[in-house]
């Protein structure tokens, strides 16, 4: 367009010129005149194409000698340079934002004012199984399908948390659910996974209600024994039922502090997350734990014996002494009359396991997963009857996470049960090389 304007200036000037040399009649002057005039409108076409070649590309470099253009461009050059750096720190931002939103240990959700999902984080996905971009534009009322949550979105206002229950694969977990207003008309819902602190929350109450039912029992037999010796008169109490009543009231007392011993030792393992790694001969250990196991089992039991003499640990001994001796008089006190107690410490690969076989009554699987809780008992009953504070496996499974051990537990009803400690390579003691 700007050559085709250029080319009808150049033919009017060249009538006008024309019609200038034919009645004056001065052919040079106007033809001097004419080729001035050309080559001007020439180069003002030339610098007007450069302009418009810069305006289709406004952030390159405007050109250089267009005359008055250059008052123009330059301002515009900056102008188109500032906003491009602006348009390109609003990017960043933008990304840097969504990043930090995706790194959330939260899940986000943005709805609109119809509840529709617009974005949504990876934490969200998980917690609700919102996947983009086929979910966007979806109520979020299709996925989460709690009729408490239904209300609760349907609120004016959410000056509160909402707890819901949802399913993910066969698995039930406790949400906490907060909307907000944001914007114009939008909502914004953060979901955060609490079902590890319910978990925690019930196994808290499980514990005061076990420690108290446990203390209770030996509390009472000490405070009926001392009622009954201070009101009964002196004379009326033989020496031999005096003995029998101050045996049983130690017997309570020395059971409470079991008691509490076990709970302080379970305190100390916790407050510290690894044991030292001190090389712990094993071979003598278990044999200690081996005397104490048969004189508790009085030739009760058959026992079997598989030990790696030169095969030791890295770790605390007075720990691992307590496991090893753990499992031993678990599976002596838990095993029938008669039964057989299988005990081996060896290598498995790069690994060890110390395990403790024995032909029990074995244990139902739904309860495995809960033996190594504080106080839990599969028979509450027998679990008094042979003894014990309820806190054993609970020491051991310490013991093993401090020492970055595994406590694997196998067991059938009927069938007996195999408890073993098994040792990561890290925690293995090199052999110790002949004099």
């Amino acid at each position: 367009m700007i050559w085709l304007r250029t080319a009808f200036l150049v033919i009017a000037w060249a009538i006008l010129s024309l019609v200038v040399h034919v009645s004056v009649g001065a052919p040079w002057g106007y033809l001097v005149m004419i080729g001035a005039l050309t080559i001007t409108l020439i180069w003002r076409a030339v610098r007007m194409q450069r302009v418009a070649q810069w305006a289709r590309q406004p952030d390159s470099t405007p050109p250089l000698s267009v005359g008055r253009w250059d008052d123009i461009l330059a301002p515009l050059y900056r102008y188109t340079r500032a906003q491009s750096r602006d348009i390109e720190a609003g990017r960043e931002a933008m990304k840097s934002m969504l990043a930090a939103a995706q790194a959330l240990p939260d899940g986000a959700v943005t709805l609109n004012a119809d509840l529709q999902i617009d974005w949504a984080n990876r934490m969200a996905q998980e917690h609700l199984g919102v996947r983009l971009p086929a979910d966007r534009g979806h109520n979020i009322l299709n996925l989460v399908r709690s009729p408490e949550f239904s209300a609760y979105a349907h609120q004016a206002e959410w000056p509160e948390p909402i707890l819901v229950r949802v399913t993910r694969g066969h698995h039930d977990h406790l949400l906490m659910m907060q909307l907000t207003a944001y914007a114009r008309d939008h909502r914004l819902l953060v979901t955060r996974d609490v079902t590890q602190i319910e978990k925690l929350e019930t196994t808290r109450r499980d514990f005061v209600a076990n420690v108290s039912h446990e203390l209770r029992t030996p509390l009472t037999v000490l405070a009926g024994f001392l009622e009954t010796l201070r009101d009964m008169p002196e004379e009326a109490l033989s020496d031999e039922q005096r003995e029998q009543y101050m045996a049983l009231m130690t017997e309570q007392a020395l059971r409470m502090q079991s008691i509490v011993a076990d709970l302080l030792t379970l305190s100390t393992l916790e407050s510290s997350p690894s044991a030292e790694p001190q090389r712990v001969r094993m071979s003598p250990l278990i044999d200690a734990a081996r005397q104490q196991s048969e004189a508790l089992s009085a030739g009760r039991h058959t026992f079997s014996w598989d030990i790696d003499p030169d095969l030791d640990v890295l770790g605390a001994e007075p720990e691992i002494s307590s496991a090893v001796a753990n499992l031993l008089t678990n599976a002596v006190r838990y095993t029938p009359d008669g039964g057989a107690i299988a005990v081996r410490w060896t290598r498995e690969g790069d690994t060890a396991r110390y395990a403790v076989k024995d032909s029990g009554i074995g244990i139902a699987s739904r309860h495995i997963s809960r033996l190594t809780e504080r106080f839990y008992r599969v028979d509450r009953g027998r679990s008094r009857a042979v003894g014990g504070t309820g806190l054993g496996l609970a020491i051991t499974k310490h013991i093993a996470m401090r020492h970055d051990a595994e406590l694997d537990i196998q067991s059938e009803v009927g069938k007996g049960s195999t408890f073993s400690l098994v040792f990561p390579p890290e925690r293995l003691a090199e052999a110790e090389s002949p004099l």
